[in-house]
């Protein structure tokens, strides 16, 4: 195989923790022929024993690696390759940034591949994929190849760890073609004795935590300018977790538990512990727990070298919030820059994010990210016990701890107090002239009309190529996910005047609190999740739109949130393939709702499609992007107005019900989330059949 062939950086990806020199590849069917000199230090006195045992094979394709003059790595190589790595640690985002540009600064394909073929075997393997990653997304020669999902290259991230041992049983003693699925149990993190493990189905949905993952590494928070500085990056930060905490509550909510509080006093113990039980692979330790009231404490690790207070966060948060309430921030060069009606909240995502981008990072300080550090340390602040940090300390994991959404619930507070200064929408801004909806439905093949239906499904991911030091071929687990029934949506619109572009918008929200009661506005508005945005023609008259689920600007298909990649690494039609793996996952779509069916708030509005238009070239064909929470890669967010429009900022005044603040361009209707506690078995399109007893599976 010829070495510049496009798709030879993707064998990388293969068994990280195992020496490049083994075999690569579907059935062992790749060796790379390395230099002399690529090997590590411990293989390089026994490069011809090497060569004997895993070159000249029939049938297998030799890349013949070609050496060149390498840039300095020393500071990526730091990090020993046993450690855990996190891009929230400072040092730890450092190296990283040094790697990324790097890998960036090679000019062609060939000398990029080479280098990180040098690096593999020398580089902290969780920052190698890291870095590698956010390279290959920026780089003009591989934007357009397709990513592995995490869940194959780290499996450990994702499942119970008790898995892998019986994995590799079942890889070492049953041959490939008479492997059975090993079924991983819904419930195993905890049980019901614990009221926060009703909703460990979504904190640990596999799709979620992926989605997570993969947005930091579209928006990194430092590197190079030219991959940092995106359009409305900021904004994107404050809406993406914004909307994670809506839909965590919605799930909330369905499980009969008061919505999430706000981690406000870093003094007071923490009620909510969590046990992830998950293995680390590459250093074959458990990840840390964390036992309930735990207390937040002041961080000093000297190796990690991380020193910070609790005091530092707190000042942070005061700056960021008297600069909210004075309208302005102070730059580096000490001048004062508005927080305006539009573009202020970009600036505040940039600050609170702590990315390069902040206006001033001495003063406003790492809020974000080092608030994730200092709850990932709680259980060893100091280092005395050589613990490394817990989940909620690394992107890939996060969203499985309950306090993940206590913190962002704290700085979304942050961005909700800073629209509550700016000017509410007035009726002119929320409306469309001439333009009414006036019946909205939506239908599902198995439900009543306006009613949505969520079970359960069960579905395989395959292990082989994290399993390190293992017979090749397939090794799949079976997991248990959240699942609704594909709907259609219906709208009837009348448009009074001559044919046009709107913009239709499709939200929903719980229409009663925790307590039972109707909710207002002012507390409503930050539940809305949007379920879909679309532009749409307006002929004169009357207008019949109806739009599928699968369509959803949210959501991105289940293929290609679990897909695998044997035979796509061959393809030729890999366009966008890559950045199309950016979305909410679409089996995560509708909250899970109960049996009686819960009660929600579903909102249409067709707004001005000459106002909300992005200018910009047409995209290239290729799948249908997901671009509410992770924008469009390289182009501008297609959409002019606030994230979240139109419940992004508090209403007018004299409005208090969502009915006060309708105008005649949008319509709502109440519809029912019916759940039903049945399992349905592997694969797309499969709908609740038998009744199954899916917690012991």
């Amino acid at each position: 195989m010829a070495f510049n062939n496009p798709n030879n950086i993707l064998y990388l990806f293969d068994r990280v923790a195992e020496p490049l020199f083994l075999p690569k590849g579907e059935e062992n069917k790749v060796v790379f022929k390395l230099p002399t000199e690529y090997l590590t230090p411990r293989y390089q006195s026994i490069v011809s024993e090497i060569t004997d045992r895993w070159g000249g094979v029939q049938n297998r394709m030799e890349i013949n690696v070609k050496p060149i003059t390498l840039p300095d790595l020393s500071l990526p190589m730091t990090l020993d390759r046993r450690d855990n790595f996190s891009p929230f640690l400072p040092y730890h985002r450092q190296m990283a940034s040094r790697l990324v540009e790097t890998f960036l600064g090679m000019r062609t394909y060939e000398d990029f591949l080479s280098l990180s073929i040098y690096c593999r075997d020398r580089i902290n393997p969780y920052m190698y994929t890291y870095a590698l990653s956010i390279a290959m997304l920026h780089r003009q020669d591989t934007n357009k190849l397709p990513l592995p999902p995490l869940t194959e290259v780290f499996p450990d991230k994702y499942m119970d760890g008790a898995v892998f041992s019986r994995a590799r049983q079942e890889a070492n003693v049953v041959s490939s073609g008479n492997r059975l699925p090993i079924v991983i149990p819904l419930d195993y993190t905890a049980s019901d004795l614990d009221p926060e493990h009703r909703v460990a189905y979504f904190r640990e949905d596999i799709g979620i935590n992926l989605l997570h993952w993969q947005w930091h590494l579209y928006y990194p928070f430092s590197d190079m300018m030219e991959i940092v500085k995106k359009d409305r990056r900021g904004e994107l930060f404050y809406y993406f977790h914004q909307q994670i905490v809506a839909r965590y509550n919605f799930e909330r909510l369905s499980n009969n538990l008061a919505r999430v509080k706000r981690l406000l006093n870093w003094r007071e113990p923490v009620e909510e512990g969590y046990f992830p039980k998950l293995d680390n692979i590459v250093s074959s330790r458990v990840w840390p727990p964390r036992n309930s009231f735990t207390t937040l404490r002041d961080i000093n690790r000297e190796l990690d070298q991380i020193k910070f207070d609790i005091q530092d966060l707190e000042r942070w948060r005061d700056r960021i919030y008297e600069a909210i309430h004075s309208g302005s921030v102070v730059n580096e060069k000490k001048q004062l820059v508005e927080l305006t009606e539009n573009e202020g909240i970009d600036i505040l995502g940039n600050m609170i994010d702590a990315s390069i981008l902040s206006v001033n990072p001495n003063l406003y300080g790492d809020l974000h990210n080092l608030g994730h550090v200092m709850m990932g340390f709680c259980h060893d602040p100091d280092a005395r016990h050589l613990e490394t940090f817990g989940v909620i300390a690394d992107p890939a994991t996060a969203l499985r701890d309950p306090l993940f959404y206590r913190w962002h619930a704290f700085i979304d507070g942050i961005f909700q107090e800073h629209k509550k200064v700016i000017p509410r929408y007035t009726l002119q801004q929320l409306s469309f002239d001439k333009v009414r909806v006036t019946g909205v439905e939506v239908l599902s093949e198995k439900s009543p009309k306006n009613e949505f239906s969520t079970f359960w499904q069960q579905n395989d991911i395959d292990l082989s190529r994290g399993l390190d030091f293992a017979p090749r071929g397939p090794v799949f687990v079976r997991f248990t996910h959240l699942q609704h029934a594909p709907f259609v949506t219906k709208i009837q619109v009348e448009n009074g005047g001559p044919p046009r572009v709107g913009t239709v918008r499709i939200f929903m929200a719980p229409k009663y609190d925790e307590r039972g009661l109707p909710m207002l506005l002012r507390g409503q508005r930050s539940l809305f999740i949007e379920i879909d945005k679309f532009p749409v023609q307006l002929k004169s008259g009357s207008n019949i739109i109806q739009r599928r689920s699968d369509e959803s600007s949210v959501a991105i298909p289940f293929e290609r949130t679990f897909r695998n990649l044997t035979g796509v690494r061959e393809s030729q039609q890999v366009a966008e393939y890559t950045y199309c793996g950016c979305g909410w996952p679409q089996h995560m779509l509708i909250p899970k709702g109960h049996q009686e069916g819960l009660p929600a708030e579903f909102f249409v509005m067709v707004s001005d499609g000459s106002v909300d238009k992005v200018e910009q070239p047409p995209p290239v064909q290729g799948c249908h992007a997901a671009h509410s929470y992770c924008g469009l890669h390289k182009r501008l967010y297609p959409d002019r107005r606030s994230m979240g429009y139109p419940f992004d900022r508090v209403p007018r005044d004299g409005v208090n019900t969502l009915r006060e603040f309708m105008t005649p361009n949008m319509a709502v209707i109440e519809v029912k989330i019916r759940h039903s506690e049945t399992a349905v078995g592997p694969g797309p399109g499969n709908t609740p059949g038998v009744p199954a007893n899916w917690r012991q599976l």
